[in-house]
């Protein structure tokens, strides 16, 4: 039996470790399938920091494929499951995944990526036989990959302990693509545990700021790493509850019915819980929770304050990004005395604002917010010496591309971005993959794409398309189809505006800070 749940099944015989609403496993259940689901991946020859991939909903399985990674020392590829059989495809040829795991709600799209990126096995759950679809029966009859059952995959498999002396490896992560590629990095010292073998890594869980409490609520989609935590929390032995896609209500039942201490969420969730009716928030009971760490984004001020209200202190933030994990951090007690404030850098980074011209400014005044990494490490691509180098300054010098300021204690306040970048419901789109698409619209002659605000959302993709002829422009519901036929739906424009121009220099550039101006600034005074 793996060491840490044969040792909580022994202890703990009669706890639900696992639950996502239709399965309900104990210790002695998960100490059984991780046992064969990591045998059966050593069995393929991935004990040696080869890659699996992992494209589907939150469900049991989804964790369990990525604690079985970890068991057998293969670094897992959370992927999106909203992506497209194309943008899958990339994704398993770049990280060399071997194996794909889908779910029934991603399965036809995941064979065809498999197919077209030559990964030989697809381990599927969820599914009846004969249930895929034709897409999926088009790409087994061309020579495509091996599809096996998850159920049988595991009962095939050896219920041996797997070997305790293997090294374990790090998720590799995916972010939307400045250029129009996604970009991999492994998952930051700051959130690996590390360690030289398996068993020496899951002790390492065990110091994890959630590994101190009880039961964890998955409510994210777990291809992002703080919702993913929770598979990591299951080998630290912490039950863990996952919920599919986000319901508001269902979240605070989850929470009253299983005693829930800790989650990580995003202000997206905090606002749709806060619209929930008065007598709605007043049913569940949620004195149970310790810790909820929130993170993907910057959260309203009135919003915060009144989850702290609700909750009490129990929220923490940590501000950050996949490529570096958390940067700053802000307890609630902290927040209510600095309200706004992303809180203070964080070993081992030292927070810094420079100006235009490289140089620190003094507290209170606004600037560019940079990072230095004390190892030296900064940010790191996978396969891309090039865009590593572009991502830092210097050695270990680095920014996420937003603009703010510090105060005389060091807490930072995010005020504008200078990236491109928008983040949509703790969600990072990058334009420039919908503006690549867009400018290849026949009656288009320029576009530029922006984040503008969106009082759920935080902010929505917006295109600000240029017609080729403006006597006959497309439609705003031809622009956003074309580029939903094209790309993953979240990653396109919600609304579109016409314009005469969108200001492009000379030399081909676009001032998007002052195009976006504009919307927020109206956004303000409304």
């Amino acid at each position: 039996m793996t060491t840490f749940a044969a040792a909580l099944a022994a202890e703990r015989p009669d706890q639900v470790a696992l639950d996502d609403g239709k399965s309900r496993l104990g210790w002695a259940d998960i100490d059984g399938i991780l046992n064969r689901a990591a045998n059966a991946l050593l069995g393929r020859g991935l004990g040696d920091g080869g890659r699996v991939a992992v494209f589907a909903e939150n469900s049991a399985e989804t964790a369990l494929a990525h604690v079985g990674g970890l068991i057998a020392g293969a670094s897992t590829v959370p992927c999106n499951f909203h992506l497209s059989a194309a943008e899958l495809a990339y994704i398993l040829s770049d990280s060399g995944a071997r194996v794909l795991f889908v779910g029934p709600e991603t399965a036809e799209r995941g064979l065809e990526a498999a197919r077209q990126a030559g990964v030989a096995t697809v381990v599927a759950w969820g599914l009846e036989p004969g249930e895929f679809g034709a897409g999926v029966a088009e790409a087994v009859a061309a020579k495509g990959p091996a599809v096996v059952d998850w159920a049988t995959w595991l009962e095939t498999a050896d219920p041996a302990d797997p070997p305790p002396n293997l090294a374990p490896r790090p998720h590799l992560l995916y972010t939307s693509g400045t250029t129009g590629r996604p970009k991999g990095t492994d998952l930051p010292p700051t959130m690996f545990a590390g360690g030289a073998t398996v068993a020496e890594h899951l002790e390492r869980l065990k110091e994890n700021r959630f590994a101190a409490f009880g039961t964890h609520l998955v409510v994210g989609p777990m291809y992002h790493t703080g919702p993913l935590s929770g598979a990591r929390l299951l080998a630290a032995g912490i039950p863990s509850v996952i919920l599919g896609r986000f319901d508001a209500e269902a979240t605070l039942r989850a929470i009253d019915e299983h005693r829930v201490e800790t989650s990580v969420m995003v202000p997206t969730h905090f606002i749709r819980l806060l619209a929930l009716p008065e007598e709605v928030r007043r049913r569940y009971d949620v004195s149970s929770l310790r810790l909820v760490t929130h993170t993907g984004a910057k959260c309203p001020v009135e919003v915060k304050r009144a989850m702290i209200e609700w909750w009490g202190p129990v929220i923490f933030e940590a501000y950050g990004a996949t490529e570096v994990g958390t940067t700053n951090s802000i307890t609630s007690e902290e927040w209510l005395a600095h309200p706004g404030s992303v809180g203070r850098a964080i070993p081992p980074f030292t927070a810094m604002i420079l100006d235009d011209a490289g140089n620190e400014v003094p507290a209170g005044v606004e600037g560019r917010l940079f990072f230095k990494d004390s190892t030296g490490r900064g940010i790191i691509y996978h396969n891309d010496p090039g865009k590593t180098a572009a991502a830092n300054v210097a050695p270990g010098v680095f920014s996420l591309g937003e603009i703010g300021y510090m105060d005389a204690e060091g807490y930072v306040y995010i005020t504008d971005r200078f990236s491109d970048m928008v983040v949509s419901g703790g969600v990072n789109i990058y334009p420039a993959e919908s503006e690549q698409v867009l400018i290849g619209h026949p009656k288009i002659a320029d576009v530029a794409c922006i984040g503008v605000p969106n009082a759920e959302m935080g902010e929505e993709l917006k295109a600000l398309v240029v017609p080729a002829d403006p006597a006959d422009p497309p439609s705003e519901k031809e622009v956003i189809e074309y580029c939903r036929e094209r790309l993953s739906h979240y990653k396109c424009p919600r609304t579109v505006d016409f314009v005469d121009s969108i200001g492009r220099t000379t030399m081909a550039k676009v001032n998007k800070r002052e195009l976006r101006a504009k919307y927020w600034k109206d956004a303000a005074q409304a």
